[in-house]
């Protein structure tokens, strides 16, 4: 094949690839609007992974009506204790981690559950710096067009709680022969506790850090108030 011939060939490569790109950047935004639906129910990225690898998963989706309010509190005294006051991203937070790895500090876990959410349906596990940067305005963009109800909703529906188990539901069903509108405080706790790691902290069979920690969790919880306004206002 000639020179000339083989750049145009490389050219239009290139090009396709970068429209590629390009669409998958653009497409979670046009499903951000399209998942605020309630009748919708989004797969996270996870979920898709199974598939393709065909190992299947347990995800049975409940509306956030449906899901104990010590579940909900639980987590977001856990995950995220400001869900309610941030837009997507809790900046304070965000400045605190930057100034720790500026100053060779080992850097803590600034991520909102708005993130989080990002990330399951959009982006890939991992500590990644570039998934970061594009899950910081997905985060926002999802907290501007979905109620914080939608938002937690969504989160707790997709979240991995272990190998192939996915929202609170499948959770409370697995670990504790349950339904998630019948979760305890403590079972509550554990499973909030477990999220950062589920392949490690099993809720069914804690250690004794872990139940120290879920004892924590379950105080805050108990003490939410004001924290949990957006959701039960």
């Amino acid at each position: 094949m000639p020179r000339r011939q083989r750049a145009g060939s490389l050219s239009r490569v290139a090009r396709r690839a970068v429209l590629v790109l390009v669409a998958l950047l653009i497409l979670p935004y046009l499903l951000i609007p399209v998942y605020a639906v309630p009748f919708t129910r989004p797969v996270s990225t996870l979920m898709l992974s199974e598939l393709f690898l065909l190992r299947g998963y347990d995800r049975r989706w409940v509306d956030i009506d449906d899901i104990s309010p010590n579940l909900v509190r639980a987590v977001m005294m856990s995950e995220d204790g400001q869900f309610c006051f941030h837009g997507g991203v809790d900046w304070k937070q965000m400045r605190g981690v930057v100034e720790d790895a500026l100053g060779g500090e080992a850097t803590r876990g600034a991520s909102t559950i708005s993130m989080q959410t990002a990330k399951n349906l959009f982006l890939w596990n991992g500590r990644f710096f570039v998934r970061k940067v594009l899950e910081m305005p997905l985060a926002i963009a999802a907290d501007t067009v979905w109620t914080k109800r939608r938002m937690l909703e969504i989160y707790l529906n997709v979240a991995e709680w272990g190998p192939g188990i996915y929202g609170a539901e499948a959770a409370a069903q697995h670990y504790f022969k349950t339904s998630a509108a019948r979760l305890s405080t403590s079972q509550a706790a554990l499973l909030a506790v477990a999220l950062p790691n589920p392949f490690t902290r099993v809720a069914s069979k804690p250690g004794r850090g872990m139940r120290r920690l879920a004892a924590v969790i379950d105080r805050r919880a108990r003490n939410s108030g004001e924290y949990i306004k957006c959701i039960y206002g």
